[in-house]
């Protein structure tokens, strides 16, 4: 009998060792919902500022075509200024030399005389051509 009670407490020892608890998954599962929510955060901030990235640029727009429009009116005033300060006015080369000395520099705009004088060559040679016909 002494083998029998000695033999007892072992087995009961090596049940208790056999049938032991899994460890706890709770902190794995705290850190991954803290995870995804953390993440969702982001990406719905993200997602707002995106949005209001476009509405800015959008009423930006108008504000920006407008400042093209007054730099080609600008520029065109600067070709017209350039060609008169060419054809000898004082006061026009008097601007013109001002604004290159604060560093503005501009090209002239062909000339619209010599555009005419091809416009009007073409015509007068198409003239004698429709009178030869007739």
């Amino acid at each position: 009998m002494k083998n029998e009670v000695q033999t007892e407490p072992e087995d009961e020892t090596e049940a208790q060792e056999t049938v032991e608890k899994p460890p706890s998954n709770l902190p794995l599962i705290i850190t991954l919902a803290s995870l995804f929510i953390w993440f969702g955060f982001q990406t719905l901030q993200f997602a707002r500022e995106r949005s209001n990235l476009t509405f800015l640029k959008a009423n930006q727009e108008n504000a920006l075509q407008e400042s093209q429009k007054v730099q080609t009116q600008f520029q065109a005033i600067l070709a017209k200024l350039s060609e008169l300060a060419n054809r000898g006015h004082a006061g026009a080369k008097l601007v013109v030399d001002q604004l290159q000395r604060q560093g503005l520099s501009f090209r002239p705009e062909p000339r619209p005389e010599i555009k005419t004088e091809l416009k009007t060559e073409t015509k007068s040679e198409t003239k004698p051509e429709a009178k030869a016909i007739k």
